[in-house]
């Protein structure tokens, strides 16, 4: 029997550059393999949430306040440390911000007189306290039309200072020997992806082309009665709930999720703008019971609650989640299967991995009938304006990307987008996309027409 395993990762990073939701993705990623995950708050927000304003203290009060600060953080880590310990089963422990983090805010001298005073050392504090460094390159810094502040109480960094600190917080970790920086060079999707992937890599997990920059959502439609369940790999079983809520406007969409075993449950809200420079921009927070109770009030009456059993298992290095529609919900959802997996193979090589013992229907990749948004409307689809014909805004369009350009496919119609990568500060002519993409032998819908 393998030994467990306890796995200690920093997020670390400027302002707005993916730690919160990196922190909810991996969370859900290691859940799903059946890990235990502890997610240790950023001490820094506890403390400023409490009225404390770090520009109005003096050099003196700055000083005691990250000595304090370094005190409590520790606290708090060993305390999830610790339960990472006595737990049974193998057990990943997200830390928002670590320790070296504090250097980022004050002098050399007043660091290393910090340092002797309390007689730390920069080995302890950051090669031996964590297993790996993850530093999200802030959106300042090579994605500056994603830079904002509006959701985040205690942010309030211009683009300069927000740039001056992501460095400043990179410096404070070199040397760890498992430092790992997600910058900007690709869309934030790919860049959450390539986050989970530096983990996967660092612990030995083989997560297939799951995470690979050509993987793309994929979603199909399964008959049942299901197989028994000796006819399944290991799996873990979820009970989910979404609810979808009001939103700010008609191009954004928010819901809550909770997912649990056994009672237990995890919060999760998420906000996703569609069309937000061009990209499908989804974030996504953890959230307290209590957070999840008062968001609770903002459900949107023109949807059901979904119901769902997710299964979520491994078929030859595949991941995939079998969703099982419940009731009560919309006639339309009555014994609703959906199978979804992320991979960049197709035809014969895609079906060949997909699991054998369940009965497909279809491929349902795109096809707004089958997504989530529209199963929960109450209204009758040929009478409802809140329909969503388009699935950009699902994450399921077909997608090519090349040089840093992805062209999506949806309904027949092309649509593109300049990703973020520095070594092209331009947008291609569409008509030289085309060409690209064509070159690239690109399956187009049989709708569609070059002129």
């Amino acid at each position: 029997m393998d030994k467990k395993r306890v796995y200690k990762v920093v997020l670390t990073g400027g302002p707005c550059g993916g730690k919160t939701t990196g922190q909810s993705r991996l969370c859900t990623f290691f859940e799903n393999l059946g890990w235990k995950v502890f997610r240790v708050p950023e001490t820094a927000t506890v403390l400023l949430s409490g009225g404390v304003k770090f520009s109005e203290l003096t050099k003196e009060e700055a000083y005691k306040f990250q000595e304090n600060l370094i005190k409590t953080m520790i606290q708090i880590e060993n305390t999830y440390f610790e339960l990472g310990q006595v737990c049974k089963r193998n057990c990943l422990i997200i830390c928002d911000r670590g320790v070296m983090d504090a250097s980022a805010y004050l002098t050399k001298a007043h660091w290393e007189k910090m340092m002797s005073a309390n007689s730390w050392n920069p080995i302890e504090l950051r090669d031996n306290r964590y297993n790996q460094i993850l530093h999200l390159v802030s959106a300042a810094n090579g994605a500056e039309e994603f830079y904002t502040i509006e959701d985040h109480a205690c942010r309030s960094e211009g683009v300069e200072l927000a740039r001056d600190l992501d460095y400043k917080s990179a410096a404070a970790w070199i040397g760890h020997p498992y430092f790992d920086v997600i910058d900007n060079s690709t869309d934030f999707e790919t860049k959450m992806n390539r986050l989970i992937e530096s983990v996967c890599q660092k612990l030995g997990i083989d997560v297939g082309d799951r995470l690979k920059t050509t993987s793309r959502k994929l979603k199909f439609l399964v008959a049942g009665p299901l197989p028994p369940d000796t006819e399944f790999p290991a799996f873990q079983d979820f009970d989910v709930v979404h609810h979808y809520l009001q939103s700010s406007g008609p191009k954004v969409q928010a819901r809550l999720r909770k997912r649990g075993q056994k009672n237990h449950w995890s919060y999760i809200h998420t906000i996703r703008r569609p069309h937000l420079h061009g990209q499908s921009v989804e974030v996504k927070t953890q959230l307290t019971q209590r957070d999840y109770m008062n968001l609770l009030t903002q459900r949107d009456n023109a949807h059901f609650t979904i119901f769902k059993k997710r299964r979520c298992f491994l078929v030859n290095n595949q991941y995939f989640q079998l969703d099982i529609y419940k009731e009560p919900s919309h006639p339309r959802c009555k014994g609703l299967i959906l199978l979804e997996t992320y991979s960049s193979l197709t035809g014969d090589a895609l079906n060949s991995c997909l699991p054998k013992f369940l009965n497909i229907v279809k491929n349902v990749t795109g096809d707004p009938d089958y997504s989530m948004f529209n199963l929960s409307l109450r209204e009758d689809w040929s009478n409802s304006k809140k329909f969503c014909h388009s699935l950009h805004d699902e994450g399921d369009a077909i997608e090519k990307k090349t040089n840093g350009v992805s062209l999506s496919i949806v309904n027949g119609k092309f649509r593109y987008t300049r990703y973020l990568i520095k070594a092209i500060g331009y947008k291609l002519k569409a008509k030289l996309l085309i060409k690209r993409i064509l070159n690239c032998k690109i399956v187009l819908p049989s709708n569609f027409t070059v002129k």
